[in-house]
């Protein structure tokens, strides 16, 4: 499935800590940054991946929102749980709860997500060693890993820390480390920094 992710990169995927960043559409708007701005700030810092995330516009708004960053971006924009809008963005993240959502059992989940969004790109979430070996058996083109670090945006049980190269190591995707996550960090065996709201903040 690497080979997938690499074609929508249209790059070997060699190094390690490239930038992914999560355009949350809220925190956008809380720091009244407009879509140009972030569309920009992708640009001047070399960004790789970017996934939108929105709970407070319309499926509409965020359609529109969506194309924007696509027409503006030459990467994939990945969209957060919203499998309706596959169609305008380049693929899907989900979290574990998302998938049980969809079916109990993990591997009919992913197959029913592959029906509806194809080779798109499919990441999941994934917080230890037991659902990285799980996701190892899915469909899937990346995962994300977390919590590196303590995060304010979101209540966390569980911070990796230094253990989440050892556990990256094991997965057979591409890793994208989540949670307390910053751009100039270097983490072993991480492909791919995701930087949340701290992208805004230098």
């Amino acid at each position: 499935m690497l080979l997938n992710l690499e074609k929508a990169l249209g790059f070997k995927l060699k190094a390690f800590n490239l930038l992914y960043v999560l355009c949350d559409y809220e925190t956008l708007l809380k720091k009244n940054i407009s879509l140009e701005k972030f569309v920009d700030l992708c640009k001047k810092k070399d960004v790789k991946i970017v996934q939108y995330r929105d709970k407070i516009s319309s499926l509409q708004e965020q359609k529109t929102n969506l194309l924007y960053l696509k027409s503006q971006l030459n990467i994939p924009i990945i969209i957060n749980d919203k499998i309706e809008l596959i169609e305008f963005a380049d693929g899907l993240h989900l979290g574990q709860e998302d998938l049980d959502k969809i079916h109990k059992d993990k591997k009919l989940a992913v197959k029913l997500v592959r029906l509806k969004i194809k080779d798109k790109l499919l990441g999941l979430s994934t917080h230890n060693e037991i659902e990285i070996l799980e996701a190892n058996e899915l469909a899937l083109d990346m995962i994300g890993l977390g919590a590196y670090k303590n995060t304010s945006t979101k209540d966390v049980n569980t911070i990796l820390g230094s253990k989440i190269s050892y556990l990256a190591k094991i997965s057979k995707y591409p890793v994208c480390a989540i949670g307390g996550v910053k751009i100039e960090d270097i983490i072993e065996n991480i492909r791919f920094n995701v930087v949340g709201s701290g992208f805004y903040e230098d």
